[in-house]
């Protein structure tokens, strides 16, 4: 049953990595590099002062700040306790696939950082402000959907550890923005 999960995330991986082309590799480099993404942080920060005040947007920044932390550890600890080769550490793999970057990244992959992250500041932000938000909000989770795709074009994640720190950046995203509203509403903010 395993076997077969990791050879149908294979052949994904083969077919979605294998559709890209140089054209658009810029791209796609763009959306996967973490300061590409500084000014939709910028807005996000601007966008919180308006909408919270400074002191909640205090709050926010800290809860925010140990939001990433947390997905971004849970993904070490996976990473480094499944040992899961990311495909470009697999000498099969790597001889069929476009590796965009000029380097792969640490030897384990399972699951994306990447993708938890962004999903998990996209679905934060999305729970808290869904009001304030309305249809920005879908641009939210369309900017970390495009973050989790990037890793696979690159050639440094598959599908599987894409889906999987997917999952867990809704979970803890929402989790975060709950305990946000919480802690605003007890602090009478």
């Amino acid at each position: 049953m395993i076997e077969n999960l990791i050879e149908l995330d294979q052949e994904l991986f083969l077919y979605l990595n294998g559709l890209g082309t140089e054209g658009w590799d810029g791209f796609w480099m763009f959306i996967t590099n973490k300061w590409g993404s500084i000014p939709l942080y910028l807005v996000l920060l601007v966008f919180s002062i308006k909408a919270v005040g400074l002191k909640n947007t205090g709050i926010l920044l800290v809860l925010v700040a140990l939001l990433i932390t947390c997905t971004d550890q849970l993904a070490n600890f996976f990473k480094f306790g499944l040992q899961r080769p990311r495909p470009c550490h697999e000498d099969v793999i790597y001889e069929q696939m476009r590796l965009v970057k000029s380097y792969c990244g640490g030897k384990f992959g399972y699951f994306s950082a990447h993708a938890a992250s962004t999903m998990a500041l996209a679905t934060f932000f999305v729970t808290t402000f869904y009001s304030k938000l309305r249809w920005y909000g879908a641009l939210l989770i369309l900017w970390a959907l495009l973050v989790g795709y990037s890793r696979i074009y690159i050639g440094v994640h598959y599908p599987g550890d894409v889906f999987t720190g997917i999952f867990v950046g809704i979970i803890f995203g929402w989790l975060f923005a709950k305990m946000y509203i919480f802690v605003v509403l007890k602090l009478g903010g």
